[in-house]
């Protein structure tokens, strides 16, 4: 197996840092990484912010929920889909942009999905270790502020990076026979259903969760635990209104 696949297939989520820092070459080697993504038409439809600073991670803690791994991090970085920097360009140059809409806002999203995972990779290459935040567009209008992100700018994902004082053990995934479909989509009966969750049910991580929670199975847990329906109607309802106020919603 070579390097690149060993560290993909190796990748597990790390929420505990060592005090060890992160040198400034180090982390432009991850930069760089994350600049060498796929991206629509070549337009780089993201922007990074790296913060090291104590206050900083004091600030935008609230807006991910006060994780730990926000503060005993060595680096934080933000990853924003932005048409701001392609836009303004297109005006200097007396091109006339028409990205303020929702197809634009894709483009962007998928090229800043595309850096944050070359970052990914490349930092565990490296022997850090990284954890994705999913708090972002929760609590994007507050990210929003304190970065004093101009119109065109929506903070879209974040992951903490640092060398790991633990070593989780590999989360478990789906057979392969569960995500991939060959040449068309194949809807799943109650039988497959069964057979791609089986061992995800049975697992002693499942046992303890059924025990803490006091619920029957694992999709109660995501339903009623940890992503219920009142939670996601009142985030997707702040996500849109986001959207609207940095310019995304002209159609």
């Amino acid at each position: 197996m070579n390097d690149t696949l060993h560290t993909i297939l190796s990748h597990r989520s790390v929420r505990k840092y060592s005090q060890q820092p992160v040198s400034e070459e180090t982390l432009q080697q991850i930069l760089e990484a994350a600049t060498r993504a796929s991206t629509t038409g070549n337009m780089q439809l993201y922007s990074i912010i790296v913060n090291r600073d104590e206050e900083m991670k004091r600030k935008i803690a609230p807006a991910h929920f006060n994780q730990p791994m926000i503060s005993s991090a060595p680096v934080v970085l933000t990853f924003c889909a932005d048409f701001r920097r392609f836009s303004q360009w297109c005006r200097c140059r007396e091109a006339e942009p028409g990205y303020d809409n929702l197809q634009s806002f894709m483009w962007a999203v998928v090229d800043t999905v595309a850096a944050t995972q070359n970052a990914c990779v490349a930092a565990e290459s490296l022997g850090l270790g990284i954890c994705y935040l999913g708090t972002v567009t929760f609590n994007a209008h507050e990210l929003i502020s304190i970065y004093n992100l101009p119109e065109g700018v929506v903070p879209i994902t974040c992951i903490t990076l640092g060398y790991p004082a633990e070593e989780p053990p590999l989360a478990d995934r789906l057979p392969l026979e569960g995500v991939v479909h060959r040449e068309v989509y194949h809807d799943y009966d109650e039988g497959r259903i069964d057979e791609i969750y089986a061992e995800r049910e049975a697992s002693e991580e499942t046992l303890r969760l059924l025990k803490e929670n006091d619920l029957p199975n694992l999709a109660r847990i995501f339903t009623e635990r940890r992503y219920r329906a009142e939670d996601n109607v009142a985030f997707s309802k702040l996500f849109m209104q986001v959207l609207e106020s940095q310019g995304f919603m002209n159609f």
